[in-house]
């Protein structure tokens, strides 16, 4: 069982170690949209909103809403939401996107490559990633305080790639 344990720390580091911070380049997404892989580089030029999500995740029950909301709003801005799903089972994340529907992309992570990548600790997680590619804000969790900060960080995000 320590050993266990250990290898799980080991983990946890690791991909802490690996994750981008604030200014740095986005990582590349290893998951799936619509039967193809996300891809950050083709949508380079665009404000991405990039959040990881879990069907078993209630405060990721209130945040769909809010980006439904925010894609709404600031798509024909140039935001682009997309929601990695990190369940093991896709059957999960269907079950849940069947209560709360999304109106924005929803891309599917079973191995949870791209929630190690960018050192997800906390369902939902998102990661803010400007126009010129570089990660402009992280956020983990979702509070109804939370909402006004994170538009104001979009606008700013949208109004830099003008």
């Amino acid at each position: 069982m320590k050993q266990t344990g250990a290898l799980v720390l080991a983990l946890v580091l690791a991909s802490a170690a690996s994750a981008q911070e604030v200014g740095e380049r986005a990582p590349p997404v290893s998951a799936q949209a619509n039967g193809r892989g996300v891809d950050l580089a083709a949508l380079r030029g665009q404000v991405v909103l990039l959040d990881f999500w879990a069907s078993w995740c209630g405060p990721c029950k209130q945040s769909f809403p809010w980006m439904n909301a925010m894609h709404a709003k600031y798509a024909a801005q140039g935001l682009r939401v997309i929601a990695v799903n990190v369940d093991r089972k896709r059957e999960d994340g269907e079950r849940f996107l069947a209560q709360v529907p999304a109106q924005f992309t929803i891309a599917w992570d079973a191995a949870g490559t791209t929630p190690a990548a960018y050192g997800v600790k906390a369902m939902p997680s998102s990661v803010l990633i400007g126009a010129d590619g570089r990660i402009a804000l992280r956020h983990a969790g979702f509070r109804a305080d939370d909402t006004a900060p994170l538009e104001a960080a979009i606008t700013a995000a949208l109004e830099q790639r003008k």
